[in-house]
């Protein structure tokens, strides 16, 4: 999944996974999982996406020197995997950290989506 989040990173000039890059590979996970877990919350996935990419923008063309992981991703990989226990981290572990974590605009964006009609 942190591959999917640092092509979307390069996809948008930024030299940084950051939680939304990270929704956004969510989103785009080919299982449904995330969008099928938005849906039963009332939250339209379409809308989330499209307003991600609206917030991501496009950063500056500059030479890939490598790309950082924030802490926060950080922060929201180790919550995903405290919920997975032996497990392995699934999707919505992702985004259900995102959502606990709460402090990213990711997070905003799908609680905001949320209380939409």
């Amino acid at each position: 999944m942190l591959r999917a989040a640092e092509q979307e990173c390069r996809n948008h000039n930024h030299y940084y996974v950051g939680v939304e890059h990270l929704l956004v590979a969510l989103l785009q996970e080919q299982d449904g999982s995330i969008t099928q877990w938005l849906s039963a919350q009332g939250i339209d996935a379409g809308e989330v996406h499209a307003e991600l990419r609206r917030a991501l923008g496009t950063g500056e063309d500059r030479m890939w020197e490598g790309i950082l992981v924030t802490p926060r991703v950080r922060k929201i990989i180790a919550l995903a995997g405290e919920q997975a226990g032996d497990r392995a981290i699934e999707p919505v572990d992702l985004l259900e950290a995102i959502l606990a974590e709460g402090g990213s605009l990711a997070a905003e964006i799908v609680r905001r989506a949320k209380c939409t009609p």
